[in-house]
């Protein structure tokens, strides 16, 4: 008898788990059918009011089975969830109704998101339908941050990309363009930590290369983390340690954060590692340029004409570099008061820059003679300087050009 009475027991028990675990997987079919079918037979129709009481039904559905020990584990559970959730942003798109995304939760496309990467995660049966669902809303969500981009709503398009990342990297993918777009779109909008975390993250992934380094360094610069500026300039130029804009970053962050002999030691150190680079010589002479540091510049690129004699980027440089200090110091004489001690010496070193920059420019037209802007530069300079014979044999060269 105790027997019996054991074995019904049990099995009373077993009914009432089976029956439990079959009402669970009901709310699952049921929010299919109430999404598959109903749901998505009325947008196909443009009928958005049964659309929208068919998603609603579906998500009180799902989210019933998404709770439950039975069918909280079960990828279709996990994949209609992810649809259903996300399905609340695309209906009020179309439906023009912003109420819609409320009646899912401000954290809709967070839920929908775990969702799909929970499910994604629990095997391959349905590998196929997490991707193709994935897919569509990175289309969606792309379609509406570029359109937002358009309008210079640069806020909300970052928020947008952010999302559309989100969705790939729930099937394990790094979205790369939405991260770079979303970085973008905080730096228009002045959230530089947030742009500088999205062009990191690029940058480890090496994202275009060196460019993506220098924009986060920039970024950090601009929301004053001048210490992971320098850190992550440093680190890309690890494997592109001659790098031209790097180096400028470097000297760029170094001089913001005050640091002048700091940004004269990262152009030491970079010559120091490779001294008879000639490029890397060149670059250094480029950015000493663009810091207004003129005889630096000459000496550089000079450096460089010694490793390379030919080097006609050098050359071309060089000459530019020459023959605009040349007129900065004519101009810088000429405003000076009538009678001022100072105004002999400025055109004397104009003139005598203005000879230094005949040097690199006349090697470089011996071997580019048909380079009509530099012709014309030398017919300017040899004009300048009283050379009325070469002056107007560089014009008949540039003219018949």
């Amino acid at each position: 008898m105790n027997t019996l009475l054991k074995t019904i027991s049990l099995t009373v028990v077993a009914l009432a788990i089976t029956s439990t675990s079959i009402a669970q997987k009901k709310n699952e079919t049921s929010a299919a059918v109430e999404y598959k079918n109903k749901y998505r037979a009325a947008m196909q129709k443009g009928d958005f009011e049964t659309a929208k009481k068919a998603l609603i039904s579906a998500k009180n559905f799902i989210d019933l089975a998404a709770v439950h020990i039975d069918t909280k584990d079960r990828q279709k559970t996990n994949w209609l969830k992810g649809e259903i959730y996300a399905n609340f942003l695309v209906l009020g798109m179309q439906a023009q109704d912003t109420n819609l995304m409320k009646l899912a939760g401000e954290d809709a496309m967070d839920q929908s998101i775990a969702a799909f990467k929970y499910g994604y995660s629990l095997g391959k049966k349905m590998k196929g339908d997490f991707q193709e669902s994935v897919y569509r809303n990175i289309s969606m969500l792309n379609n509406m941050g570029n359109m937002l981009y358009k309008a210079e709503q640069f806020k909300e398009a970052a928020e947008v990309y952010e999302y559309q990342a989100k969705y790939s990297d729930a099937i394990n993918m790094l979205d790369s363009s939405a991260i770079y777009n979303a970085s973008l779109c905080h730096e228009k909008s002045g959230e530089y930590l947030a742009a500088a975390t999205g062009y990191a993250t690029l940058s480890k992934a090496g994202y275009r290369g060196t460019s993506c380094a220098i924009l986060a360094s920039s970024a950090y610069r601009k929301a004053g983390n001048l210490k992971e500026a320098k850190a992550i300039v440093n680190k890309a130029r690890e494997t592109n340690s001659s790098n031209r804009d790097l180096l400028l970053e470097l000297v760029n962050t170094n001089i913001e954060a005050g640091d002048a002999a700091g940004a004269q030691a990262a152009l030491n150190d970079a010559i120091t590692t490779d001294p008879t680079n000639k490029q890397l010589h060149y670059t250094i002479g480029t950015i000493y340029i663009e810091l207004k540091e003129n005889s630096k510049a000459e000496e550089a690129l000079n450096k460089a004409l010694e490793l390379d004699n030919t080097y006609a980027d050098a050359q071309y440089q060089l000459g530019a570099h020459l023959v605009t200090w040349a007129g900065n110091l004519k101009t810088e004489a000429n405003q000076l008061k009538f009678g001022d001690p100072n105004y002999n010496t400025l055109l004397n070193q104009s003139e005598q820059t203005y000879k230094r920059a005949l040097v690199p420019l006349e090697a470089y037209i011996t071997n580019y003679p048909n380079d009509k802007a530099v012709l014309t530069i030398l017919f300017q300079i040899n004009r300048n300087l009283g050379n009325s014979a070469k002056a107007l044999e560089y014009k008949k060269r540039a003219d018949s050009l």
